[in-house]
């Protein structure tokens, strides 16, 4: 009995802490949409921070952008020259690309440098009480620190998205001109000839989702940092596995929707 009865404490007590976790992201969520429609308005800061986040990110997806464009081309031609169907090539990458990877990998990318970067930054300003400091200089560290990085990465990552999807169209394109010396205005009229404007509405939509998301758990963790400087690699470490978990659950929620859409 002693043993169940523990087991059914360290049960509750895990569920109360998960609940407890679950408000305080809700309170920080809510003060972020309070926050961000009250003066003052830090635009500078948010164009520096927009600057800092396309800067740092695209470096690394303007290489994985075209790998993926090259390597995806080369994995699908095989399989739709057994069906006869290899002039339907560009339209699937085309469709694959706008759909999913475009989004999906710019966002995959910013969590592990944008989401890692912000928790980290944050965490190592409360530990050694800066944000304490600002208070005390009649200064919103709310304001100042996460309603801009949340809009920042808001604004940016949509960017991106839409950077990674034209350069991994153009390793495509590179891929299929060197195996059949497709023309660049035919490969592209192909590549978004099976393309509606739900895709490229719902592109846009899942990329500014995860940018927000992709912010917001940053900030969070970072600014409910503990245990002094152990909490800042903590704080790094769960804001890049968060921020990767809910940018799948998006993606699934946000395609079942979009797949809805189109039945109807």
């Amino acid at each position: 009995m002693a043993a169940s009865d523990s087991k059914q404490y360290v049960l509750s007590k895990g569920l109360d802490q998960f609940l407890a976790d679950v408000y305080k992201a809700y309170a920080f969520t809510a003060r972020f949409f309070k926050e961000v429609v009250k003066p003052p308005f830090h635009f500078r800061e948010i164009v520096n921070q927009s600057f800092e986040i396309g800067l740092k990110s695209l470096a690394l997806i303007t290489v994985t952008g075209f790998i993926i464009g090259i390597v995806f081309t080369k994995q699908s031609r095989p399989s739709l020259e057994d069906f006869g169907a290899a002039s339907w090539l560009p339209s699937l990458i085309g469709i694959a690309i706008i759909r999913a990877l475009g989004p999906l990998v710019t966002a995959l990318i910013c969590a592990g440098k944008v989401g890692s970067s912000i928790g980290a930054e944050l965490s190592s300003m409360k530990v050694t009480e800066q944000i304490e400091a600002m208070e005390v200089s009649a200064i919103n560290p709310f304001k100042y620190l996460v309603v801009t990085r949340v809009c920042a990465t808001t604004i940016t990552i949509p960017i991106l998205s839409l950077y990674c999807i034209s350069v991994g169209l153009f390793g495509s394109y590179f891929n299929v001109h060197s195996e059949e010396a497709t023309g660049i205005i035919t490969f592209y009229k192909n590549a978004f000839s099976s393309v509606s404007f739900l895709d490229l509405f719902t592109s846009l939509t899942k990329s500014i989702a995860y940018g927000f998301t992709i912010g917001i758990i940053g900030c969070y963790k970072g600014f409910n940092a503990i245990q002094g400087t152990r909490g800042v690699g903590r704080a790094a470490n769960q804001a890049v596995v968060l921020a990767m978990f809910l940018v799948f659950l998006e993606e699934v929620i946000i395609v079942q929707l979009a797949n809805w859409i189109r039945t109807y």
